[in-house]
């Protein structure tokens, strides 16, 4: 029988526990943890024998105090440590929430994200904040945005339904990147529009002119299940794993064809990788999917006898 004190007392319990939780999930793993998240998927649209190192960052949202010019810098020093091939850069560099002391000018974070350092370059797609803090574009219903020109401006090249053909010892690969699908918010889209977002599967893919493998960076990762079997893999964000997750389950993010795409390996017709992502979005909390910088190590480099 249950007593009215230990009524009480477990209450009280579990009331110390929700504010514990709460300061941890805002004060802690936002702020003071930062990881690196290794993959190593075997695509079979990329040769075995192809070693390529790639280091994606993923929502960066800067502010102050949540992502400060410093703890961007930090991620900076993380990434240039891995020693990648290649650096990309997922989307939402911009604020995604109110609860700020200072919203960071585009030309600030990318002139910091401009020491980010690769033989293969650093690489950028945007996001559907960079295009819904923008007034003017999504008053003229197309870019570019101003992140993606500061980005330009810092020398970082960004990619919206377009491909570019790089290669490592002489051996070629098309680095894809797709126009944000959120780009327009919803009182705008088909108004100014006729369409939700500023994405181009088709077009963005038929600029590959020939049959190395391909690697799509697409800010969401909705669009996996309509990528065909040409693309090896594809590199997302977005979903910051759901900012909460709890044994493995993102209860804020939805399902998309029957998948929740929330965070981590998938295996579709190509390989998905969704990143958990930086920083915050709607509020400043992440509990159980501390910020993570992720390293995706693709083939092996060949026996030598």
């Amino acid at each position: 029988m249950i007593t009215r004190r230990l009524f009480i007392r477990s209450v009280g319990g579990l009331s110390a526990l929700g504010v514990s939780t709460a300061a941890y999930g805002v004060g802690i793993e936002p702020v003071l943890r930062l990881r690196v998240t290794r993959y190593h998927p075997t695509p079979r649209q990329w040769p075995a024998d192809f070693p390529l190192k790639i280091a994606a960052i993923a929502d960066v949202h800067a502010c102050d105090p949540w992502m400060s010019l410093e703890r961007i810098e930090d991620i900076v020093d993380r990434t240039n440590a891995l020693k990648p091939d290649l650096i990309v850069l997922l989307g939402d560099y911009v604020a995604g929430l109110h609860q700020v002391t200072r919203f960071i000018p585009s030309s600030e974070w990318a002139r910091v994200l401009a020491g980010l350092k690769a033989p293969l370059g650093v690489h950028a797609v945007m996001g559907n904040h960079d295009y819904w803090v923008d007034k003017a574009v999504q008053q003229a219903g197309h870019g570019p945005t101003v992140a993606h020109r500061a980005l330009e401006t810092a020398g970082i090249p960004v990619y919206e339904n377009d491909a570019v053909r790089l290669t490592k010892d002489g051996r070629a690969f098309w680095l894809a990147g797709l126009g944000d699908q959120l780009a327009f918010v919803p009182a705008r889209r088909f108004r100014s529009t006729g369409r939700f977002g500023a994405d181009d599967l088709t077009a963005t893919l038929a600029k590959v002119t020939d049959d190395a493998p391909v690697i799509l960076l697409a800010h969401e990762p909705n669009i996996a299940p309509r990528v065909p079997a040409r693309v090896a893999l594809q590199l997302s964000g977005h979903t910051h794993g759901g900012q909460v997750r709890l044994l493995g389950w993102s209860p804020a993010v939805s399902r998309q064809h029957g998948l929740r795409l929330a965070y981590g390996h998938f295996r579709l017709k190509c390989d998905l990788i969704v990143s958990g992502g930086l920083g915050c979005s709607l509020m400043p909390i992440r509990v159980g999917v501390p910020p993570e910088i992720v390293e995706v190590t693709l083939g092996r480099a060949p026996v030598v006898s």
